[in-house]
């Protein structure tokens, strides 16, 4: 038998109350929480499932394996993730809206997919949209499905099917779960929805990248809890009205975060710029007064 119960849930950092607060005890955040119903399912002692216990190991007994990583055909990319983005690995990919998330992803897609079937999972935009995409970007490839899908039950149900080497998320705030009463991007659907592809995708070693928007204060759309469940967090930044992009490693649990990518948007899509100085001297160069004439 399942049992409604309210909860009031911050929206910026997930924190729950039993009651609405004016003021978030746990980041500050004022009129943040909003009302949610949470399904508690309780059965009788007869109809009680056993979970099986999981036993302590001894750590010298495990063995340790080296992170296999594949190479995303992106050398600024690699470079960040540290060499390659690694097997079964879970990566939230975040920037504002425009920035070139999805045109850097496509262009991952078309590269890895040489070696495999890539699932792209959209939930923002049609098979239509993301075919003209692909036709500038000159990406022809058989191997890459496209699902334009929202229900993460039909979502991991085709990935446990076609078991795909890559499977992309775009974006992990329109994905819903029927678990969970509130609407798609709230704090309870990201965080499940994120659990459950984090489940599904690390039992079967699919390596997932995730989409997620960046609000005004420039962190992920939903609750910062997401940060923690990933292995990898990944920044796309710069000005949309520049063609210039920023890729910035927050979090990697495979590597440093010392690195920093560089690309420049073009028609043809996201382009490395491999020597950073050489095009910012240039610019620099430009400014510069002639002929001694600095008035």
């Amino acid at each position: 038998m399942a049992k409604a119960k309210t909860v009031f849930v911050c929206s910026d950092c997930g924190y729950e109350s039993p009651k609405w607060l004016g003021k978030c005890p746990a980041c500050n955040a004022w009129n943040t929480f909003y009302e949610e119903k949470v399904q508690v399912t309780t059965s009788s002692g007869t109809n009680v499932k056993i979970k099986e216990k999981a036993k302590p190991l001894n750590l010298n007994e495990v063995k340790g394996e080296e992170a296999i990583r594949t190479k995303t055909g992106v050398e600024e990319l690699d470079r960040v993730l540290g060499g390659g983005i690694v097997k079964g690995s879970l990566v939230l990919l975040g920037g504002e809206p425009g920035i070139g998330k999805s045109t850097l992803i496509l262009q991952i897609c078309d590269k890895i997919g040489t070696d495999g079937k890539v699932l792209y999972v959209s939930g923002e935009e049609s098979a239509e949209q993301v075919k003209l995409r692909a036709d500038r970007l000159n990406i022809k490839n058989d191997n890459i499905m496209f699902l334009g899908e929202t229900d993460i039950d039909a979502i991991e149900a085709e990935i446990l099917e076609m078991n795909p080497k890559l499977v992309v998320i775009d974006s992990i705030q329109t994905m819903f779960s029927n678990e969970i009463t509130s609407a798609p991007g709230t704090v309870s659907q990201v965080r499940e929805i994120t659990a459950r592809i984090m489940k599904c995708c690390k039992q079967n070693k699919i390596t997932t990248i995730i989409i997620g928007h960046v609000t005004k204060d420039g962190n992920i759309a939903g609750p910062r809890v997401l940060e923690h469940m990933v292995d990898t967090v990944l920044y796309l930044e710069g000005e949309r009205f520049f063609s210039y992009r920023i890729l910035r490693g927050v979090k990697n649990r495979f590597g440093s975060t010392n690195e920093v990518g560089m690309f420049e948007m073009q028609n043809e899509g996201m382009c490395e710029v491999t020597n950073p100085s050489k095009m910012l001297i240039s610019e620099e160069q430009g400014q510069i007064p002639r002929n001694g004439n600095s008035m």
